[in-house]
């Protein structure tokens, strides 16, 4: 051996110790299941904020075991379980209870959301006061007012029922203790969003305290077979705020609609667990408080009998409901480079389409002409079958020439200028016929139509048809109205007048 090489130390190898593993860190969405393997401030999957929370996964805890308990009572056969105790209580507002499909279920818990100043408030507590009025202990819990001003409220409303016990709390732990000294038949809870829990972390209405106040008035109206009613807010798209699971949770989700400035108000269930989730409540909403509307299509018609030039009555369906409504259309010249297109309980977009029609496929020269096109009463009108009486009343408008007397159109309105069937159109005469409508113009393809007695149906296959037919094309427009049609192409049927077609 060299000198060398004894010189060099001689270096041992051994095998490296395994380190332990830590459990990787992952986080997850409160709302969708979500995960992501960094924390972040919004969801990448529902794009809502505040709702990822640290995830320590299936292996990041020890295994847990649940202890068998004992049953609070033997199962038993279906044919033997009591279905009465399930059965629908009505709450004394009849389109309330229709939405509900007959009433408020024991144990059953409601989700009522709607903007601010919808008329929330004032519904329940209105229901509330019938609930009293017939013999039930009702507890009214308040956590965005004070017990003063819901007092003022219940006073002009003619809610003042000595069943009914108003309480102002904001902690779940109170709002509970309640229950348990009151043991109420109805529990309403105004809103989810302010009530808090002391044993959660976050500020009320966050997700998790939302979550934690609705599960425990679920547990409790479960537990004391007693209906629940929430209110909830919404978000800037008319969603419910807060948590998904939410909506998940509970029984029922209702959805409070009305403009500001109208009275109407209509109830929709998205949700429902005891009956149908296609029937609409009406409401009428005034400084008196609020009644619900069995004809609700009177508000939307008054002027629809006496033809005038630029108007147009269409029944739409909301729901299984048919309401009659009254569009009318301005069309007027302007000078400004961009004319104007306004709507107002109209669809912007199916408006902008049924123009297009107009200035395509029939040269109507409205590229000059602002268009402003709106409802009566402050419905909306956005179904597809609302097409048809939006074009006419923009040609009856144009044209200066008011549509037949007592008629109603109903049909879509296609891009090639024809009129497709909508659903629903034997009931949607049946209404109009019971307004006092006796002429009617609905698509040509209609199946199985249903003609109401003393009604007469035209049928149409395309907007020429459709505006002979609704008494607008007596005259040739171009001789009434030279200068609007100068230009344009000559392709009339001898002996009809119609719109100038290509």
């Amino acid at each position: 051996m060299s000198v060398l090489a004894a010189s060099v130390p001689r270096v041992t190898t051994t095998a490296a110790r395994p380190r332990p593993r830590t459990p990787a860190r992952g986080y997850r969405c409160a709302e969708c299941g979500w995960t992501t393997p960094k924390w972040v401030g919004r969801c990448g999957e529902c794009q809502a904020w505040g709702t990822v929370t640290e995830d320590a996964g299936p292996g990041g805890g020890a295994p847990r075991t649940v202890a068998a308990r004992p049953v609070g009572g033997p199962a038993r056969p279906i044919p033997e379980i009591d279905v009465e105790t399930a059965r629908a209580r009505p709450t004394g507002v009849d389109e309330l209870d229709r939405v509900l499909g007959g009433g408020l279920v024991p144990g059953a818990v409601v989700l009522l959301a709607g903007e601010p100043g919808v008329g929330k408030s004032t519904l329940l507590l209105d229901v509330a006061a019938r609930a009293a009025r017939g013999g039930r202990r009702v507890l009214y819990v308040t956590g965005e007012e004070s017990a003063g001003q819901v007092r003022l409220r219940a006073g002009r409303i003619g809610a003042l029922e000595p069943g009914l016990l108003l309480a102002d709390e904001t902690d779940l732990a109170t709002v509970l203790g309640h229950v348990e000294q009151v043991a109420p038949d109805l529990l309403v809870v105004d809103s989810v969003q302010t009530i808090a829990s002391a044993q959660v972390e976050g500020a009320a209405g966050g997700v998790t305290q939302v979550r934690e106040v609705a599960a425990a008035l679920i547990s409790a109206a479960k537990g004391r077979n007693m209906p629940v009613v929430i209110v909830g807010h919404v978000t800037k798209d008319g969603s419910v705020a807060g948590p998904r699971t939410l909506e998940h949770l509970v029984d029922v989700v209702c959805q409070f609609e009305g403009e500001r400035h109208s009275r109407l108000r209509l109830l929709r269930a998205t949700k429902n667990r005891f009956g149908p989730t296609d029937e609409v409540g009406c409401f009428d909403l005034s400084e008196h408080g609020i009644v619900g509307l069995s004809d609700p299509s009177g508000l939307f018609v008054l002027a629809a009998l006496h033809p005038t030039p630029g108007t147009c009555l269409t029944v739409t369906l909301e729901g299984r409901r048919p309401m009659a409504c009254e569009v009318q259309a301005l069309v007027a010249p302007t000078g400004a480079p961009n004319p104007r297109r306004t709507t107002s309980g109209v669809d912007g977009a199916r408006l902008a389409m049924v123009l297009a029609v107009l200035q395509r496929r029939f040269h109507l020269p409205l590229a000059g002409q602002d268009v402003y096109v709106s409802t009566v009463g402050g419905s909306r009108v956005v179904e597809p079958a609302s097409d048809l009486a939006v074009t006419l009343a923009v040609v009856s408008s144009h044209l200066d020439r008011a549509p037949a007397r007592g008629l109603v159109a109903i049909g879509e309105v296609g891009l090639a200028g024809e009129i497709r069937p909508v659903a629903g159109a034997s009931r949607r005469l049946a209404e109009a016929a019971r307004l006092g409508f006796r002429r009617a113009v609905v698509p040509a393809a209609t199946e199985e139509l249903v003609v109401p007695d003393g009604m007469h149906v035209t049928r149409v296959t395309d907007l020429p048809d459709a505006v002979q037919a609704a008494g607008l094309g007596e005259q040739d427009p171009r001789e009434a109205h030279p200068s609007r049609f100068a230009g344009a192409r000559d392709t009339l049927p001898d002996g009809v007048s119609r719109l100038p077609t290509r």
